[in-house]
């Protein structure tokens, strides 16, 4: 019995050296940067007289705030959500996207799935190249000025995910 005991403790230290090696560590915003991340997206909007929409999601795409100033439309709520996550999918803001994808192009076939949005204001947020979560902001005059909100609140919190 002894000997089986000691088989048994033998085995279980390089299986659980094993399980360890096997998992991923990765990094996600806590919830009260990516709130200042979309305050700021909003006050950069606001300055420039955008009512808009601020969407920000973790890595995974799932929503952790967002912002509808009184006057965005209903649409911003989707629009900011769905930017936010294809620049999380894809890794890419969401203003490059909508050129990469165009009719004819190799990637166009993006533009078909159900949740990607390839329309500017989406940006992805890194952390010493690292994806923490993505932007997504709907609700100005173009979509090139939806990507420069988003890129302001990014820069906002930029010295808060660092490291």
């Amino acid at each position: 019995m002894k000997r089986l005991a000691l088989a048994v403790a033998l085995c279980a230290g390089p299986a659980q050296s094993q399980d360890q090696e096997a998992l991923v560590q990765f990094s996600v915003m806590k919830l009260e940067v990516a709130l200042r991340l979309a305050q700021a997206a909003m006050e950069d909007c606001r300055a420039k007289g955008y009512q808009v929409g601020v969407a920000v999601v973790d890595r995974f795409g799932v929503t952790q705030v967002f912002l509808r100033d009184r006057l965005a439309g209903p649409h911003v709520e989707e629009t900011a959500r769905r930017k936010a996550w294809t620049a999380v999918s894809f890794r890419t803001d969401t203003l490059a996207l909508a050129e990469e994808t165009l009719p004819g192009t190799i990637s166009s076939g993006i533009r078909d799935l159900s949740q990607a949005l390839a329309l500017g204001g989406g940006v992805p947020v890194d952390a010493a190249g690292s994806l923490v979560g993505g932007v997504g902001v709907s609700g100005a005059p173009g979509p090139d000025l939806d990507d420069g909100c988003a890129r302001a609140g990014i820069a906002a919190v930029e010295d808060d995910i660092s490291f």
